[in-house]
């Protein structure tokens, strides 16, 4: 949560002439300029292809904190889930055309180390299908909040591979404190400056938490019921990186539809959580700069812990792998690298990371046994 100015609409506009203007100027003067990378996200390792629903829901029952007077609260949201088919179904972009113009300002400002230009936020697939028919059958829904300062679709990697394996995904988008979220009324970017005072703190988390269970209670009505079909409202779990652990393991604390939850490097000092006792599962990294505090905040409660060597704390998201790759384009240093990520290989991090929290939610949230077919066995 690093100090950035917030971008204007002009600023885009700007930026938008200019990529014009470029594109008449015609083939020679693009020649002298090197085409844009476009990382690849890796594939989920499960056996199901994966859906994709967009929307943005309104809670009418609140304000948005961090635009008072400005009406109800919206909360964008992506649900990922194991599809029947994708056939005829295209995979869908991590960043709208909107969001994309807006982070290539913001990415270097949000996460200094990476790169101002040279990369192509827009063409980043992910492998998500949009729209496609979604398996049958009930299994578990897993709620997702991201860290301080970014989008949901940072998470993607990671919420992807649950899906591929059986799980009803929600990638849940926290407008205000987010890089960017396009809104049917505009983009909205982050107001952070820096990291936050304890004030602020304390809005991100209550925002946070308040969204996440506006999100659970939108489970069992329209139009989320069309959008996360055969999700079993019975076993829920919650999961989030840094701010979002930390909203994450609040929720559980606040809400017993929750059944269990897992903490992304999150601090827990914000309030007592003495005689906490829930299912929960922590992980961090050796890196982090407030490795300190997070002991200091996790040492009371009974949780099992995960140590990911030789990583820092945007390994949880899907900077482990773009960062890698924007670094053999020669677009970020092995300075930025380890800052963000850490120096290991990301592919053991990841690999303990994403057989963690499945295992986990796999013990806590088992999916329901499907209705036997055909004729009973006999006695």
């Amino acid at each position: 949560m690093t100090q950035h100015t917030a971008l204007t609409r002009r600023t885009v506009a700007k930026g938008a002439l200019l990529a014009a203007a470029a594109t008449l100027l015609g083939p020679t003067a693009r020649a002298a300029t090197p085409a844009p990378v476009v990382p690849r996200l890796p594939a989920p390792t499960g056996p199901h292809p994966v859906g994709l629903r967009t929307l943005v829901l309104t809670d009418t029952s609140r304000d948005d904190p961090w635009a008072p007077g400005t009406g109800a609260r919206e909360v964008k949201i992506t649900v990922l889930y194991p599809a029947r088919t994708v056939r005829g179904c295209p995979r869908t972009p991590q960043l709208t055309p909107a969001e994309a113009l807006y982070f290539t300002e913001l990415a270097p400002r949000v996460r200094p180390g990476l790169p101002a230009s040279g990369v192509d936020w827009a063409a980043i697939l992910t492998h998500g299908h949009l729209n496609a028919p979604a398996l049958p059958g009930r299994r578990p829904g897993l709620l997702y909040s991201p860290g301080g300062g970014d989008s949901r679709t940072l998470g993607t990697t990671l919420a992807e591979d649950l899906a591929s394996h059986g799980r009803i995904v929600v990638l849940i988008d926290h407008p205000g404190d987010a890089s960017q979220v396009e809104l049917p009324g505009g983009v909205r970017v982050t107001v952070l400056r820096g990291d936050p005072d304890p004030a602020t703190f304390r809005t991100m988390i209550d925002t946070r938490v308040a969204d996440i269970r506006f999100v659970l209670d939108s489970l069992g009505g329209l139009p989320l019921t069309s959008a996360a079909p055969g999700t079993d409202l019975s076993g829920i779990g919650v999961y989030g990186h840094s701010a979002g652990g930390t909203a994450a393991v609040h929720a559980l604390a606040a809400d017993d539809r929750i059944a269990a939850a897992v903490n992304l490097e999150g601090y827990l000092d914000l309030d007592p959580l003495h005689g906490f006792d829930r299912p929960l599962l922590m992980f961090r990294t050796e890196g982090f700069d407030g490795a300190d505090r997070i002991e200091r905040s996790w040492e009371r409660l009974r949780a099992r812990r995960v140590t990911l060597p030789g990583s820092d704390h945007w390994i949880f998201s899907d900077h482990a792998f773009l960062v890698p790759r924007l670094q053999a384009a020669g677009l970020v240093t092995p300075e930025a690298r380890a800052a963000l990520i850490g120096p290991a290989d990301p592919a053991v991090a990841v690999h303990a990371l994403r057989r963690g929290v499945r295992a986990f939610f796999a013990r806590r949230l088992p999916a329901p046994v499907p209705p036997a077919r055909g004729r009973r066995a006999s006695q």
